[in-house]
């Protein structure tokens, strides 16, 4: 249970150069959750994907290191989002027009493992969240927010009329509630700035949203 939980919760970093396979996968129940992806260049070759083209060739053109595409981050989720694993090969092709014809690229993926059966539950700012699983079942904590996201909670609706619409969330609002939760049958908790500090202006009314499988 305890190796399974730390492969859920780990972020997981995966890259490969023009002409590599980039190949994605997660534990058995897990499916991937796509959380960035680049394709381009930003660092020089000799730091990364050295230059496949001849030295002599690869003096006389201009490496850029300002390269990007803008649907590295779709194409990824195309490709690999909700499924067990993936591999596929690199090449500017995948991704649309070339950016930088000449200089050799690379795709970084940043991605989760996601239960395949997980719960969401909400609670706002001072009222009680309470989790619990059937018997012989425990709570392992996929991901936890207190604060303010940008679309606000449909069950927790603005309290002030004219607050900013900002974003604000506890830095520890995660080990919280795995150092309450995990491995737990059942367990609740206040969503206050009590237990989770205040990460908003003041005035801003906060929730709680707990993502968890037993």
């Amino acid at each position: 249970f305890a190796g399974y939980i730390s492969q859920v919760l780990k972020n997981y970093t995966d890259h490969a150069c023009d002409g590599e396979y980039v190949s994605l996968r997660c534990p058995h129940r897990t499916t991937i959750s796509i959380q960035s992806s680049f394709y381009g260049r930003i660092v020089p070759s000799h730091q990364m994907c050295p230059s496949r083209y001849p030295h002599s060739y690869a003096t006389l053109i201009k490496e850029d290191v300002a390269c990007s595409v803008g649907t590295s981050l779709q194409k990824m989720l195309d490709e690999c989002q909700d499924r067990r694993s993936c591999r596929f090969l690199v090449n500017s092709r995948l991704f649309g027009a070339d950016p930088c014809p000449g200089t050799g690229k690379y795709l970084i993926v940043w991605y989760k493992c996601r239960p395949n059966e997980y719960k969401s539950k909400v609670a706002c700012e001072d009222d009680k969240l309470r989790l619990s699983c059937k018997k012989s079942m425990v709570i392992a904590i996929y991901s936890a927010i207190f604060g303010r996201t940008q679309g606000g909670s449909l069950e927790c609706p603005y309290q002030t009329l004219g607050m900013p619409r900002i974003e604000c969330q506890s830095a520890t609002a995660l080990q919280l509630m795995i150092k309450r939760c995990h491995g737990k049958r059942r367990c609740s908790i206040y969503a206050s700035t009590y237990e989770f500090g205040d990460p908003c202006y003041p005035g801003i009314r906060k929730h709680l949203n707990v993502i968890y499988t037993c």
